[in-house]
């Protein structure tokens, strides 16, 4: 464990060999400027401009929320926000419209995305990709049905298969041990999962991965389509790949059947805010509107609502210019962080590797094993010394999100704060085990499933301690990192491996995700 008391707080200095990073395109922040085209549809943002007008009347309100425009809130929170964040939070009103039965301004901004997306349809979701990642399921499973699903998904896909009572099968993405990351799925491998397994209702795919991997997501969708199955990708981290072709192929256009985005995790949408995009042919339609119905939130936020309605407008009229600059920024980090001694980002030259068929440059993972600290030490350094907040750590990384948001300045911070701190454990002659140890953590095998997770969520349950649980069934999802994929889900039977696995990684400075006792001393299985 690296002592970070013993590294001084002094300013950083620019070390000599750093290169300029590349200029802005405009000499103020690009998003400052939007050329708005009168004859072009898509400069429209006809939600967004509903909200601002009714904003702008004078207007007294008998209806929900109860601030009543601001009138009622805490007064240290208006200060904060603002007056005109809390006019534009509205709700149902005529002039506004409804997300469960839109008529017109709602229903044109979401036919407007539909269409800068090349999609046949879109949602606006306000309760996240979560919501999204439900409704697929849902949308596609009934009740005992099979659904292929890799191992690495979010943990609202195994919620979806909770909610439907779908029967997952499983296909384990590929390690790789020498970053300590999980890549994605190679076409063989959904090939061979789907001729094993020729009733399943559909694939479900996470593309890009946290560290921007993706797969061949043409070639998937065309094995999925001549096997009559339908595609849904979790694309949460891929809501601008569709607007540059310096990134990767996006999933609308590739040929999935249901995509779901963050709007807020890599372009401007705020925090909470997704897209659901559909086509038609593979997908019942009038199914996954009634499934958005049951899940949606029936007082979604207007602020909400209308930052995806201008967040879709910069990227048809923006994106190019403002996804270049990211990309710019992002190698930029990526070629100065790469002389650092005992740094590595990868990049492009690790196309080629399983279940690597491309990445998206804009996410720059740092592997910080050739220091000899943890990605989590690196993270809290990174934080507490230089005041640099990254988006997660594993036992060997920290992940850093590169958007068009961010700045030169920004870039500069970030490599100048780990050249000083590689100089400081250089100074004090820090041991580098954690390579080795990540390069002998084999994975344990997928364990037994004997209950659907649907099954297990509702069945009767007791705590049991966690290093004597072996042979019992589980009932909660444990993902421990490394290497982020969950090693157990609800309904799989325990083994004395992965009781091995899950100790070894706490020995070594990992953690534990989704259980009830966070510390696992104990874990929650079929009684």
């Amino acid at each position: 464990m690296l002592d970070t008391q013993a590294l001084d707080a002094r300013p950083v200095e620019t070390a000599d060999e750093t290169e300029e990073p590349p200029p802005a395109p405009h000499t103020d922040h690009p998003a400052a400027h939007l050329n708005k085209d009168p004859y072009n549809p898509q400069s429209r943002a006809p939600f967004f401009e509903a909200v601002r007008d009714y904003t702008q009347k004078d207007m007294v309100a008998f209806h929900t929320p109860g601030h009543k425009y601001g009138q009622g809130i805490d007064p240290e929170f208006l200060a904060l926000a603002g007056r005109n964040v809390f006019r534009m939070d509205l709700c149902e009103l005529p002039e506004v419209d409804n997300l469960h039965d839109p008529e017109h301004v709602l229903k044109e901004a979401m036919e407007l995305a539909a269409q800068a997306y090349g999609a046949d349809h879109t949602f606006f979701l306000v309760n996240g990709s979560t919501c999204g990642n439900n409704t697929m399921v849902m949308s596609v499973c009934d009740p005992g049905d099979k659904i292929l699903i890799p191992r690495n998904v979010h943990k609202s896909v195994i919620s979806g298969v909770l909610l439907s009572g779908a029967i997952p099968v499983y296909i384990t993405p590929t390690w790789d041990k020498e970053l300590g990351i999980d890549h994605n799925l190679t076409p063989e491998d959904v090939e061979a999962a789907l001729q094993a397994h020729p009733d399943v209702k559909a694939l479900f795919l996470v593309n890009p991965t946290y560290y921007g991997v993706t797969c061949n997501l043409r070639e998937i969708a065309a094995i999925c389509h001549r096997h009559d199955k339908p595609l849904l990708v979790d694309e949460a981290h891929g809501p601008h790949l569709h607007f540059h072709e310096g990134y990767p192929v996006s999933a609308v256009d590739a040929g999935a059947d249901m995509v779901v985005q963050s709007t807020h995790k890599i372009i401007a949408g705020m925090t909470q805010t997704s897209m659901f995009h559909v086509n038609e042919g593979r997908v019942d339609l009038t199914r996954t509107r009634k499934v958005l119905q049951l899940l949606q939130s029936t007082s979604p936020n207007y602020v909400l609502m209308a930052s995806l309605d201008v967040a879709r407008r910069q990227m048809a009229l923006q994106g190019h210019e403002l996804l270049e600059h990211a990309l710019q920024l992002a190698e930029w980090a990526r070629t100065e962080l790469n002389k650092i001694p005992g740094l590595y980002c990868f990049g492009k030259e690790r196309i080629g590797f399983p279940g690597l068929y491309n990445i998206d440059l804009s996410k720059v993972t740092i592997n910080v094993s050739g220091l000899g600290i943890s990605g989590f030490d690196c993270l809290d350094l990174l934080n507490e010394r230089y005041g640099i907040q990254s988006e997660m750590a594993t036992l060997t990384n920290v992940l850093q999100i590169v958007t068009f948001g961010n700045t030169q300045a920004d870039m500069v911070r970030l490599v100048e704060a780990m050249r000083d701190i590689a100089r400081e454990i250089h100074t004090q002659g820090v041991p580098r085990k954690l390579k080795p140890l990540v390069q002998q953590m084999d994975l344990p095998a997928l364990p037994e499933a004997v209950l659907t997770p649907r099954e297990a969520f509702y069945a009767q349950t007791e705590r049991v301690p966690f290093q004597k649980s072996a042979g019992r069934v589980c009932t909660e999802i444990i993902s421990p990192y490394p290497p982020g994929i969950p090693i157990l889900v609800p309904g799989e039977r325990i083994t004395q491996e992965i009781v091995d696995y899950i100790q070894l990684v706490y020995r070594h400075g990992g953690f534990i995700n989704g259980p009830e006792d966070i510390r696992l001393h104990t874990i929650k299985v079929v009684a």
